[in-house]
């Protein structure tokens, strides 16, 4: 494609007045899928927070463009207006809040909309139905007593509820076990399938890739994009590991 949805050109991040980020380019278009990979404490994180807004995360160079628009300097709210999402790696509680009052009031926030509580159940139950969710999880309280496989479908749920026109999954994956990763990539799966929406997918594993194509591979090292590929280089990578970008 020749249209670009996101654009980062030189960003550089601090986070407690440490440079992490050192000047990182990156281009996604729309509809297409990009798998961010690095050992421990590369910076993918802190890429991801970066684009989101994270105000623990201080941009101090560069530039963030989405949809042609500069969001630089934009707030959190405001970014998930534009059409950005941020799954985290580990998500937190929200006690007092229930999954389904989350989720139409952050669409209702999104689209400046009211949207009708029996339209809102219907395609809540359609979603929920589709991720093998018990339809009782919409009232428990977000993230509170949940296993790690039910806040990662409950984030899963966000996403295929709200819509955004690029979505960051943050080790989406991670400490699931087979079923769980089947339902989860089976959710990403179908947010992609109108060649439309697009991904920015941090991972180490292959699992939740199986089922997606992949249309490039970024590798990120000490801060800095290393090296830059299709699909094969993420299975590369998988198998041999990070040992070929290690300093000599």
């Amino acid at each position: 494609m020749n249209e670009t949805l996101l654009k980062i050109s030189g960003l550089k991040a601090d986070a407690d007045g440490k440079e992490i980020l050192h000047g990182i380019d990156l281009e996604i278009g729309p509809g297409e899928v990009h798998v961010l990979m690095g050992p421990n404490g590369a910076g993918k994180s802190t890429l991801g927070n970066a684009l989101m807004g994270h105000p623990s995360y201080e941009i101090t160079g560069g530039r963030i463009l989405f949809g042609g628009k500069d969001i630089t300097d934009e707030s959190v709210e405001m970014r998930a207006r534009d059409g950005l999402f941020l799954s985290f790696q580990s998500p937190v509680e929200i006690p007092g809040v229930t999954v389904a009052d989350l989720i139409r009031t952050a669409a209702e926030a999104l689209t400046g909309k009211r949207i009708f509580l029996a339209d809102f159940r219907k395609r809540l139950y359609e979603k929920m139905d589709f991720l093998r969710m018990e339809r009782e999880w919409a009232q428990r309280e977000v993230n509170v007593g949940f296993s790690g496989g039910e806040r990662k479908k409950a984030e899963i749920l966000q996403l295929l509820m709200l819509e955004p026109s690029l979505a960051i999954l943050d080790e989406t994956d991670s400490g699931l076990d087979v079923d769980a990763v089947r339902t989860v990539s089976a959710g990403v799966e179908a947010f992609c399938s109108d060649g439309k929406k697009s991904l920015l997918i941090i991972t180490h594993s292959a699992r939740i890739l199986e089922e997606l194509k992949v249309d490039k591979t970024h590798v990120l090292v000490d801060g800095k994009i290393v090296d830059e590929g299709d699909a094969g280089l993420a299975a590369s990578i998988i198998q041999d590991g990070f040992t070929r970008y290690e300093k000599a």
